[in-house]
C-alpha cells in the first residue's frame, strides 16, 4: 500500500513548493487548503507531470469543527502517511490591542492548535505504524520577539519549542521530527499580514519558495532537527543571542514597525 506525504496550506507558497519537490521524488500526496479549484488544478497538474497520486481536501484549518472532520476522515481510512507537513499559517501586524481579536484567534486557532491536534492525529498514526516524519513550519521569527506582530512571532516560538520537545519524544518510537525556520521569502504571506516589504522585493534577504523547499527536502534527508535555508538567515537567527533581551526587543520592535501598516 502506498503511503502519502500530507502537506497542509499547499496551494501556495512554500506548501506548494514543497509538494512540487516531493513529487518530483516520486511522492503521493494528499494536500489540505482552502481553495478547491487551486488544489484541484495542482493535483492534476502534479500527477501529469510526476505520474504520482494526487489527493485532496479542502479545509480550513482555523475551524475547530472542519479540522475535527479531517482528522476523522485521515484516522478511519485506510492510507498511511510517512510524512506530515504543517505548513499552514497567517500573520498580523500592527499593536496587539488594536487589532480585531477575531484575527488573533484565527491566527492562533491555525499556527498553533490545528498544528497541534494534526501532530497529535497523524504522528499517533506513525508512532502505530512503526515510523514517519513530521516537519513544522516555524520561522526566523522563532528565535526572538516581536513587538507589533507580538501574536505571529510568539505563535511561531510555540512550534519551535513544542517540535524540538516533539522530537525527543517520538524519537524511540520510530517517529522523526524537523522544524523549518525560513526568513523573507516571496510569498502572499505578507500581503495577508499587511506587511509592507515592498523596499526588500530585490533583496538578497528574500528567498524564492523554490529555494526554501529545495533546502528543506535535503534536510529532511538528513533528519536535520532545525532547518533554516540560507546563511543570512542563520546568522540573522545567531546573533540576537548574544545582546542582551531588552535590546533585541527594542531593536525588533523598531524593525517590524517600520513595515507594519497601521
Amino acid at each position: 500500500m502506498p503511503r502519502y506525504a500530507l502537506i497542509t496550506g499547499a496551494s501556495s507558497g512554500i506548501g506548494l513548493a514543497l509538494a512540487e519537490a516531493l513529487a518530483r521524488r516520486g511522492r503521493h500526496l494528499l494536500l489540505v487548503a482552502r481553495q478547491r479549484d487551486a488544489l484541484e488544478s495542482i493535483a492534476c497538474e502534479l500527477t501529469q507531470r510526476f505520474g504520482v497520486e494526487v489527493l485532496f481536501r479542502c479545509c480550513d484549518l482555523a475551524e475547530p469543527l472542519q479540522v475535527s472532520g479531517l482528522l476523522m476522515e485521515l484516522e478511519q481510512g485506510e492510507r498511511e502517511f510517512d510524512l506530515l507537513v504543517n505548513n499552514a499559517g497567517i500573520g498580523s501586524s500592527g499593536a496587539f490591542i488594536d487589532q480585531d481579536w477575531g484575527r488573533e484567534q484565527e491566527l492562533i486557532e491555525l499556527n498553533i492548535i490545528a498544528l497541534t491536534r494534526l501532530c497529535h492525529s497523524i504522528g499517533g498514526l506513525m508512532a502505530r505504524d512503526g515510523g514517519g516524519q513530521i516537519l513544522n513550519v516555524a520561522s526566523v521569527a522563532a528565535f526572538q520577539p516581536g513587538p507589533w506582530m507580538s501574536s505571529y512571532y510568539a505563535s511561531k516560538a510555540f512550534v519551535l519549542h513544542f517540535s524540538e520537545a516533539l522530537r525527543e519524544e517520538l524519537r524511540p518510537r520510530g517517529v522523526k521530527v524537523s522544524v523549518l525556520c525560513p526568513g523573507p521569502t516571496r510569498t502572499a504571506f505578507f500581503r495577508g499580514a499587511h506587511l509592507k516589504v515592498d523596499s526588500l522585493e530585490g533583496s538578497k534577504l528574500m528567498m524564492s519558495p523554490e529555494e526554501v523547499a529545495l533546502a528543506t527536502v535535503r534536510a529532511l534527508d538528513k533528519n536535520r532537527a532545525i532547518i533554516i535555508p540560507g546563511w543570512r538567515n542563520r546568522l540573522a537567527v545567531l546573533l540576537p543571542r548574544l545582546a542582551p533581551r531588552w535590546l533585541v526587543r527594542r531593536l525588533l520592535g523598531r524593525i517590524v514597525r517600520r513595515f507594519a501598516q497601521p
